[in-house]
């Protein structure tokens, strides 16, 4: 009874003062409210992003209109010809003649003159003068050491032609390890020197004993894992 007295207490302990029901309740309609106005707020923000969309896309194109109507101005009609938006057999006239009427060409700037040479604004040099020029060689240059903490030629001509100088990375082979190991091996398959001669006939080595490896020869034996089946049965 003891227990069932502490347990009734508790569990109306803890309803009324640490899991409210109504508080509960009250908090959640308000969660309730406090969604539905964050997601009106989402919506008319989503709403205003994409009119600000469409207005900056409609003045991207008409922007590109004004500038494909100014490229063309010189197709506008005139008195004596009519252009090629304004064509005899439409009703109304076209939208790219209305709008290249109303706006004025693409001027095209003028290309910067070069400079003439002093003292030579009214003369010109003759053909025979440039051919005489281009054959004649050029004027040796001045082999004066110019002013300034620069390396003489030697050195620079010396650094410039300099021969290749790879690094260990570059001048070694990817596969040199594996090249090691192979040729190791060969040495040492090769190089291998027995106590007895080789005797090639059977009848020779029938009475010697046969000399066991060494990790077969221990005291321990042999693990038995990995080599037996242990659900093999002897018929």
């Amino acid at each position: 009874m003891a227990v069932r007295i502490q347990q009734r207490w508790r569990g109306y302990y803890v309803r009324k003062y640490v899991h409210n029901y109504h508080a509960r309740q009250q908090y959640l309609e308000g969660l309730a409210r406090k969604n539905k106005q964050v997601r009106r707020d989402l919506e008319e923000f989503d709403e205003l992003q994409r009119r600000a969309r469409e207005h900056s896309k409609m003045e991207r194109d008409e922007r590109e209109k004004q500038d494909q109507a100014q490229r063309m101005h010189y197709l506008l009609s005139t008195q004596q010809c009519r252009g090629v938006f304004n064509s005899p057999f439409r009703i109304q006239t076209h939208r790219m003649e209305l709008r290249m009427r109303s706006i004025k060409p693409l001027l095209i700037k003028a290309m910067p003159r070069k400079k003439p040479l002093k003292g030579n604004h009214d003369r010109s040099i003759p053909e025979a003068s440039l051919d005489l020029c281009a054959t004649r060689p050029l004027p040796p240059i001045l082999s004066k050491k110019p002013q300034g903490p620069f390396r003489t030629v030697a050195d620079v001509h010396q650094q410039r032609y300099r021969p290749l100088e790879p690094t260990l990375r570059m001048a070694t082979s990817i596969t040199a390890l594996e090249e090691a190991r192979k040729d190791l091996l060969c040495e040492e398959q090769t190089g291998h020197i027995l106590p007895q001669p080789f005797q090639p006939f059977s009848s020779v080595n029938k009475d010697r004993k046969y000399d066991g490896f060494i990790h077969t020869c221990t005291l321990y034996g042999k693990v038995d894992y990995g080599s037996k089946q242990f659900r093999d049965a002897n018929p």
